[in-house]
């Protein structure tokens, strides 16, 4: 069994041919909205993949509320420890490229007002061996609370460093797995521009004296790993991407969802990598997340 501890948003996307850079006012080519989150995304991708997911979070009280999580009701997450608060939902404001870049601005609202009873209430539904999967989209002392609580019960924590906030590496040690990008591990580990050898380098030495098993994204570079005391490397699914907004999170939520399901953690991050490059194809977060039958039939 996965809970999600994390964020849940309404994504509103504009699209144009190119970002704007500072300053400038540029033309948009259409506008959607979408469910979001990254919490919410990778519950979905995780329930997508064929586990039996929980999702605890919060949405307010405005007409964002109930589209927001309609794809997790409809896919049969588990949304009976959703709390309801004044104000509004969160949400994400999203532009896509020409070229599948994207830049977004996040308002947490509803995300803001979880708390650290909150995060110990969901770590006392779970059993030992569960895994729990954070992001950084909801307050720290939560997070936290969260984290702690989980080791002492037994539970697998996963924690996805992202966005990167101030409290990333302190929160990022306390977790049992880490995934990150790479300008994230370089903030965890407290070095810069590493360039691919020493990142690899830097990474086994982290592995050696943390024992955590960290993972890198790397974009179209693929992914590297340590994993009980082992490098692992996975190249990326070449593809021409569309948007690129859901990736990270599909690799998360299907990360996890393999090694919920006992596969190896290679054959789990291999699953992983192709289902986030497929999640590139098309717009939106949560509706471009594949089905397992669709990542089957890429591997």
């Amino acid at each position: 069994m996965i809970t999600v501890f994390g964020s849940i948003n309404m994504d509103l996307i504009a699209t144009t041919e190119r970002l704007p850079e500072p300053g400038e006012t540029v033309t948009g080519t259409s506008f959607t909205t979408a469910p979001g989150g990254k919490g919410a995304n990778q519950t979905l991708a995780a329930r997508r993949a064929g586990s039996e997911v929980a999702m605890v979070g919060a949405v307010g009280s405005d007409e964002f509320a109930t589209p927001a999580t309609a794809l997790l009701a409809e896919a049969g997450v588990d949304l009976s420890c959703l709390k309801t608060t004044d104000g509004p939902t969160g949400t994400a404001m999203i532009l896509v490229g020409g070229d599948g870049e994207n830049v977004i601005v996040i308002n947490a609202a509803a995300n803001g007002t979880l708390t650290e009873d909150d995060a110990l209430a969901a770590v006392e539904r779970m059993s030992p061996g569960d895994l729990l999967m954070l992001q950084l989209e909801v307050p720290a002392p939560a997070i936290r609370a969260a984290l702690h609580a989980a080791r002492k019960k037994g539970v697998t924590s996963v924690l996805n460093t992202a966005p990167l906030t101030p409290e990333a590496a302190e929160l990022g040690a306390l977790a049992d797995i880490v995934i990150a990008n790479e300008t994230e591990f370089e903030r965890l580990v407290g070095a810069e521009e590493l360039g691919s050898e020493g990142r690899i380098a830097m990474l086994k030495t982290h592995h050696d004296k943390t024992g955590q098993t960290m993972v890198i994204t790397l974009g179209g570079d693929g992914v590297i790993a340590m994993h009980e005391g082992a490098f692992f490397r996975i190249d990326a699914l070449k593809i021409d991407p569309v948007d690129t907004v859901g990736a990270g999170d599909t690799f998360c939520g299907y990360l996890a969802s393999g090694l919920e399901q006992g596969l190896s953690f290679e054959a789990a991050a291999h699953r992983a990598s192709v289902a986030g490059a497929l999640a590139c194809l098309k717009p939106g977060a949560q509706p471009s997340i594949p089905t397992a039958d669709e990542v089957k039939a890429r591997l």
